[in-house]
């Protein structure tokens, strides 16, 4: 897992031509101004997914991980709690390979995901997007699928 601010996306630019394809849609889209929705960037090789929701109680969130693809999620308003730990010997509950995710039951630490930064999530990256810090909040995020 990364956590950075956009300001220094540049400092990643070595690790991957796909992943700089999220960067350059996350720096030069009019995100805050963008409809919910999924975007093409390279096929299904990079593409993203813009949305508005409510964060909820950490009961009500689910950990995922997934395989084939790696996350870049990026908070373009609001703020939010992102549950993460690290795969180990942890056994999912729920499998969906065509859909590219795995649930899994088990604790995680909370980290503060904050309006402006951003998130590099790798398959062993087990996360818990959505939790409410103190009371429910409207937050909008992008999150770039990057075909690993």
């Amino acid at each position: 897992m990364i956590k950075d601010k956009i300001e220094n996306a540049h400092l990643y630019a070595g690790l991957g031509a796909r992943l700089n394809q999220a960067f350059e849609f996350i720096q030069n889209t009019d995100l805050k101004n963008a409809e919910v929705g999924r975007y093409t960037i390279d096929g299904d090789n990079v593409r993203a997914v813009v949305s508005e929701y409510d964060t909820r109680d950490k009961s009500d969130c689910k950990l995922e991980a997934h395989y084939k693809y790696i996350d870049v999620q990026f908070m373009i308003k609001g703020t939010e709690h992102m549950g993460l730990v690290s795969l180990r010997d942890q056994q999912p509950y729920e499998t969906n390979l065509e859909r590219d995710y795995s649930f899994y039951d088990t604790t995680c630490e909370a980290i503060k995901f904050e309006e402006g930064s951003f998130m590099i999530l790798f398959p062993d990256d087990i996360h818990m997007p959505g939790i409410a810090i103190d009371e429910s909040s409207a937050v909008k995020k992008v999150v770039v699928k990057v075909l690993i």
